[in-house]
């Protein structure tokens, strides 16, 4: 049994082993000014296409990762100072209260 290959998951993704491209429409009678379009020079840039296709998806992702790295970066500083506030807020609460027991340990 041969398994063929459809549009969206093709038999082989090596363009030198596909079928070669058809017109659609063959009412054409025969020897008519429109040949099968398979010819080394497009077979060669159908195959360069197709490297410079799949690498797209790498390039992209690695625009984003640069991307994410960079907002990181970024927002580092401003989560440390955030940090600091609370824990100088913190700092200062404890602090009134150690005033707030001093005197009422002395006004008793």
């Amino acid at each position: 049994m041969s398994i063929t290959g459809t549009i969206d998951r093709p038999l082989t993704h090596d363009p030198q082993k596909q079928a070669p491209m058809k017109a659609a429409v063959t009412t054409e009678p025969a020897g008519s000014a429109t040949p099968d379009f398979t010819t080394t020079g497009a077979n060669d840039s159908r195959q360069n296409r197709t490297r410079e296709m799949q690498l797209i998806p790498e390039a992209m992702a690695r625009a984003h990762m640069h991307e994410r790295m960079r907002e990181a970066e970024a927002q580092r500083p401003a989560a440390r100072l955030m940090a600091a506030r609370r824990m100088q807020r913190r700092a200062e609460r404890a602090s009134l209260r150690a005033r707030r027991a001093l005197a009422m340990a002395v006004m008793h």
